[in-house]
């Protein structure tokens, strides 16, 4: 099973909640769109387009760390994007509250990720358990 260095997620986290943090503060639609950008070259690339990973690996170092299921991870990461591709879709249309609002939302799930929560990983888990069920 191919596993991610956690410090790799943390650091596409930390880069999430940073990105929106400031597209909140100074209403940056466009900030939002680059963080759209990131992270579906990150879904595209397997985690190695990342810009917040790649960034990271400078600083960072793989041995001996924990680790995630890179399943776990695309499955996380297609959350965000699913998650900004709706907010920049509202943005789009003129609907500024439900754009913020879904950025919202990526921002609370990336944000009790890092404080220890997966909100993904549970949903992963329960979609997981559901097509068990189903079989």
């Amino acid at each position: 099973m191919k596993e991610v260095p956690i410090s790799y997620v943390k650091a596409n986290q930390t880069g999430i909640v940073v990105f929106v943090l400031l597209a909140f503060a100074f209403q940056w639609t466009w900030l939002v769109a680059l963080l759209w950008v990131i992270q579906v070259f990150g879904l595209v690339g397997g985690g190695k387009w990342n810009l917040f990973v790649a960034v990271s690996k400078r600083f960072l170092s793989r041995s001996g760390t924990e680790t995630q299921a890179a399943e776990l991870t695309m499955f996380n990461n297609a959350l965000a994007v699913l998650f900004l591709s709706l907010s920049l879709a509202s943005f789009a249309i003129g609907w500024s509250i439900a754009g913020y609002i879904f950025t919202g939302f990526l921002l609370l799930a990336a944000g009790a990720a890092l404080l220890g929560y997966c909100i993904g990983c549970t949903i992963y888990y329960q979609y997981k358990q559901f097509i068990l069920r189903r079989e």
